[in-house]
């Protein structure tokens, strides 16, 4: 591509510098990352490990709070209050912390990256949680593909029979199938979202596993 020609104009004010998340911190003092040294590379490694720890998981939270009011495009409730429902009904029915957080951020990307919503919460927290539970974020869009009650061919072929036999399969329909499709639910009772708040810091507390990307 062929580098277009600048644009002469009075530049903006300078941004200025971001306050650091901690006093005692440093800043690396150069605006080309092809010159930092290997120690300012270690001194950045080591604030953002600190950094990671104790802000992703109310980055995530502040995700899926960003859809608190917004409306529906027929849905009875909103995607957030479906995300709350989803975790809702996995609580009650005794399931472990780490599938209640996943059944919070199923949806977490459903309005910003809507046909790609699956990958993207699996990306945000697979490497906190089991292989079971990042395939079945990956894939649950695709089990979410359903006959229309009144379907001619209620029995044809979908999206997500490919994988009836991978062994998460089965995690993935009985997601769907009871803590996702029915989820819309007005009269059912959502328990708020500070109930699953420590839960979320708990998860994202675990030291991550390293995900491979995709080629």
């Amino acid at each position: 591509m062929t580098a277009p020609e600048p644009i002469r104009q009075t530049p903006p004010a300078p941004v200025g510098r971001s306050p650091l998340y901690r006093d005692d911190w440093e800043y690396i003092a150069k605006t080309d990352l092809l010159q930092f040294t290997r120690a300012e590379y270690a001194t950045l490694r080591a604030q953002r490990t600190v950094y990671d720890a104790e802000r992703q998981a109310a980055s995530a939270l502040a995700l899926l709070t960003a859809g608190e009011h917004e409306p529906t495009f027929g849905y009875q409730i909103n995607n957030y209050q479906h995300c709350l429902q989803a975790a809702t009904m996995l609580h009650a029915d005794g399931y472990d912390e780490e599938t209640i957080v996943v059944g919070l951020l199923h949806d977490v990307g459903f309005l910003a990256c809507p046909d790609r919503h699956g990958a993207f919460a699996a990306e945000l927290v697979g490497g906190y949680v089991s292989d079971e539970n990042y395939w079945m974020l990956r894939h649950h869009q695709a089990f979410a593909t359903f006959a229309a009650a009144d379907d001619d061919e209620p029995d044809r072929e979908f999206p997500w029979h490919r994988w009836r036999d991978h062994p998460s399969a089965t995690w993935a329909h009985t997601f769907v199938r009871h803590y996702d499709q029915n989820a819309i639910d007005p009269s059912y009772g959502n328990r708020p979202l500070e109930f699953f708040e420590p839960m979320v810091r708990r998860i994202f507390s675990r030291s991550p596993k390293p995900l491979r990307l995709d080629s």
